[in-house]
């Protein structure tokens, strides 16, 4: 039998509590990937994020174990920040408008966050490797990418094949232009999205015209 739910002022105490916890938990990663950022990866020890985040070095053991713990959270809370502003795009009314709509999303998560994207993406933390189970649900959360690709197949815009594929291309795509912006080597999002229109247009049935 499923327990119930808790009712009453013991359920509302116990609803309470877990919310307080996740905000704390979130104040947590994000003074440790605004450390990141500001210091670099000799700052993140548990006593100095304890400092800054106002707590106890034990909550820290207590959420995360270790810092490796700490840092594959951090790892994988940048891939669900990821997601929830792919997912936020509007649905267009054809799924090609849909897919380019995700380009910018995506170069806007990667600049607002960092933090995240330094370790997500640029090995921020020395020794930090992600658990295979991490990185699946790493690109799980990029899931939305694969549908909407698998949504341009069913429609006759994108060549029928695997749309992992053609995921994969993409992403690449947009990760090496974000990495050479972020690297001050590119002004602005321009190159960013011609060469995200390049690859989608490689694997188009007809490819658009420049």
């Amino acid at each position: 039998m499923i327990p119930s739910a808790p009712r009453g002022l013991q359920g509302a105490y116990l609803v309470g509590e877990r919310a307080s916890q996740d905000r704390l938990r979130m104040r947590l990663l994000d003074v440790a990937s605004q450390l990141l950022v500001t210091i670099g990866p000799e700052s993140l020890s548990m006593r100095r994020i304890a400092t800054e985040a106002g707590c106890s070095t034990t909550v820290i053991y207590t959420m995360f174990g270790s810092k490796e713990g700490l840092a594959e959270a951090l790892y994988l809370e940048g891939f669900e920040r990821f997601r929830r502003r792919l997912e936020a795009v509007p649905p267009r009314k054809n799924a090609l408008e849909h897919l380019t709509a995700l380009g910018p999303a995506y170069r806007e998560a990667a600049l607002a966050e960092p933090g995240y994207y330094a370790l997500m993406f640029e090995r921020a933390i020395p020794g930090f490797v992600p658990s295979e189970r991490a990185r699946t649900l790493a690109r799980a959360a990029l899931n939305i990418v694969d549908r909407v690709i698998a949504d341009c197949m069913s429609s006759g815009y994108i060549v029928p094949t695997q749309p992992r594929k053609i995921a994969d291309a993409v992403w690449a795509a947009a990760q090496g232009a974000i990495s050479l912006e972020r690297a001050g080597h590119l002004r602005d999002g321009g190159t960013y999205e011609a060469v995200l229109q390049a690859v989608i247009s490689r694997y188009m049935i007809t490819p658009r015209r420049p």
